[in-house]
Order: structure tokens, then sequence, then C-alpha cells
């Protein structure tokens, strides 16, 4: 039950934020500062004493939506029956456009460089040719590589059910669960491996992976592995990789960082560009000001009590914070679970299916634990501690206004 003693949830606190809301530096013998805007720099790093609270209102601009007319039907793509039967008891008819462009090109066996926001569907673009390549010669083997546990567990989960009566083995090879069970798997055969690039270099050097073995290689959310420090392994998993090969770059973004990379282990690339809505149309965004630490838990209870929140994802900077504002949170009423990097895999994933299934409202997370996540219909991303920067602002309220959607944002601010 929640806590109907808080007093409720007023618009009024936050509706007008932002006007005279920022610092102006004052004049000095120097002359008076230029008003020049500053270029952006979406990785300039926030200053909690000068925070420019523009950056976090936008009304969501509804707009009416332009359907996409697929050029193929999955039966176009000749794939196997029973690969279709399964496309569809997953409640999906017509491919998505970069599934509708990218197919027929990675079945072409070129390298492709997919570039579509989370959400769009690239998973199936880039299975449904791996499971025809496999059901031709069994001899082959896929490797995957994703920059975070809950991703690499969705990849592997929607690769068993596109593959069921297939006789094909999938396994997720990541950090956080044994690793025992993972060589166990491994030595019993896998055709489809997914993993996160430090588990499976450490298997790698084990002598359990031998990626000479592997025809076809695919970095799903190559931007991500990237930010999160993993270009040494990627490097290193990539070389070992046999020379006749097929290598598919999927991203969100194209930096230069993966321009280098590409350049180093793809042969003339075919590159698939999507064009995505920007998050800043699709999120309605706003700013909640409190005064001290009880005002603001008070205003939190107070949002979370909109019975319009119906599926919530709340991001703390800390893992103890985050365990702080659960049991805040439990005590409270609410129905809660928390996400961050000491918790185990099993936790972990079992508090992502709470959230799916409707058994929780709330998950916390830190940013790191929240990278991947990839649940449908969150209603409100929450910021209850700034992100460090604008880049990471802007992937933590792309996690809700997904697909044709919109959703809404709020971040607390101190004034």
């Amino acid at each position: 039950m929640e806590n109907n003693n808080k007093s409720s949830f007023r618009r009024s606190n936050f509706s007008s934020a932002g006007r005279g809301a920022f610092r102006k530096s004052s004049g000095s013998s120097r002359g008076q500062r230029s008003s020049a805007p500053r270029p952006f720099d979406p990785k300039r790093t926030f200053k909690t004493d000068s925070i420019d609270s523009r950056l976090f209102i936008n009304k969501a601009t509804v707009k009416e939506t332009e359907v996409y007319e697929a050029k193929h039907k999955f039966t176009d793509f000749d794939i196997s029956e029973k690969l279709i039967a399964n496309i569809v008891s997953m409640g999906i008819n017509n491919p998505s456009p970069i599934q509708d462009q990218a197919i027929p090109v990675v079945m072409s066996g070129v390298d492709v460089i997919g570039i579509a926001a989370t959400g769009t569907g690239k998973t199936l673009a880039f299975t449904v040719p791996m499971i025809k390549n496999l059901e031709k010669n069994y001899k082959e083997k896929v490797m995957v590589l994703c920059p975070t546990r809950e991703l690499a567990e969705q990849v592997e989960g929607a690769f068993r059910r596109l593959s069921k009566g297939m006789k094909l083995y999938s396994y997720p090879i990541v950090g956080g669960s044994p690793i025992m069970k993972q060589i166990h798997e491994l030595k019993n055969g896998l055709d489809f491996v997914v993993g996160t690039p430090g588990r499976v270099k450490d298997l790698i050097e084990r002598g359990k992976i031998n990626m000479g073995e592997f025809k076809y290689i695919i970095l799903d959310e190559a931007d991500r592995m990237l930010d999160m420090g993993f270009i040494g392994d990627m490097k290193l998993i990539l070389g070992m990789m046999p020379k006749e090969k097929q290598g598919l770059f999927f991203s969100a973004t194209f930096s230069p960082d993966i321009k280098r990379l590409v350049g180093d282990f793809l042969q003339n690339p075919a590159t698939i560009a999507i064009k995505s809505r920007d998050t800043s149309t699709s999120v309605e965004q706003d700013v909640i000001k409190y005064k001290g630490r009880d005002d603001k838990l008070n205003k939190l209870y107070d949002l979370l009590g909109g019975k319009d929140l119906t599926k919530v994802l709340i991001f703390r900077e800390t893992k103890r914070d985050t365990d702080e504002l659960a049991r805040e949170l439990t005590q409270g009423g609410f129905d809660v679970r928390a996400i961050h990097g000491d918790l185990r895999n099993r936790e972990r994933k079992q508090a992502l299916e709470d959230l799916t299934s409707g058994r929780a409202r709330i998950v916390i997370a830190t940013d790191v634990a929240a990278r991947g996540i990839d649940i449908n219909d969150i209603s409100h991303v929450i910021n209850y501690d700034l992100p460090n920067n604008y880049e990471t602002y802007i992937h933590r309220i792309g996690r809700t206004g997904r697909g044709n959607k919109t959703g809404k944002a709020f971040t607390f601010i101190r004034g």
C-alpha cells in the first residue's frame, strides 16, 4: 500500500522551474563577460552550483507518426517456414525499418554497420540472418558482444525464441554468473554465443573459447561498449577472428572511436542508418526543486503517488544510495526493486522481470547497471541524482518515450 499520509504531489512545485533559476555572472574589473553562448558539449560535466535548469525542461512534441512501409515481408528473405512461424509467435508480422533494410544486406555476406536507436529491432536484424546461416551449415558459429549482462541475456533469449525447434544452441557468457556453468555449456557445444567482453576475454585466456572457430562476429550497442571502457577487450577478441569472417557493428551513434575500430576489422562495410526520432521530442521533461534531504524525499513520495506512473525507473549515483532509497520507498509501501553492480546476476534479472510483469512498479538503478535495459512502456524516468553530464542524461531519459510513444522525465535540482 502506498503512503497516503504524504501531501499530494503539487505540480506547482516545479511547473515554472527554470524561470529566473540561472546564475548570472557578476561584473568585474575586467569588464562584462561576453553574452555569446559557450559551444554545446554533451559530455560537459554538470556543476551542481550552476545548473542551467533549461537543459531538463521540454514539452514532448506530439506529431503525426509517419508509418513506415516495409519493402519486404519476412517471407521475402528466403528463410525457413519454422523461422517465420517463430517470428510470428513473437507477435512480429512486418519488419521494422532496420530489419527491412539490414536483413537482406547481412544475408549477402558483406560486413555491415547498422546505425539505429535502442529499441528499434536491431536484435532481429542480425539474429534472423544468423539463424539462416546456422541452419544451412551447423558447423559455423556466431559470437555476439554486448555491453551488459542484461542486454546479452535479452539477445540470447531472443535467439532461443527465434530458433525454437531447430536444434541450435546458445548461452549467455556474462560476468556475474557462474563461470563453471558457462564452461560446461561451451564444452557441450554452442552455435550462438552472446557475451560481455570481459567474460569472453577471460574464457579465451583460459582456453575455453577459440575465436578461430567463429565465422560471424556481432557488436551490439558498440558505442556503449566503448563508453564503458571495453575497447581493449574488443580489439583483442576481434583480432583473434579468422580472416574469412563477417562482421556486423550495430550502434546508436557512429563516433570517431567506432570509425577507427571499423577501419581495423571490417572490410568495405555497407552502412545502414535509420533516422530516429530525437529523444527530446518524445520525452516531456521537467525539474523538481527541493530544499533539503527530507524535502527531496517528500517530493518523491508525492510524485510516485500519481496513478499515471505505471513503470518507473529512478536513477541514483552510487550503489549505496540505490539500496538506501529502495529501503526508504519499500518502508513507505511502494513495490521497489534495486539494480546495481554488486547484485548477483539472477537478482538483477529478477528485478527487471518484476518491472516488466508489473510485480514491481519502480526500479532504482545506477547508470552502469541501467545500460542495456530495454523494457517496454516505462512511463517515467526520475533523475533523483543528477547525471554526470548531458550525454548520460539523454541516455537515461531514452529509457522512456520509445518507439512511437511519449514518456516523461523529472530531474531533482536543489534550489
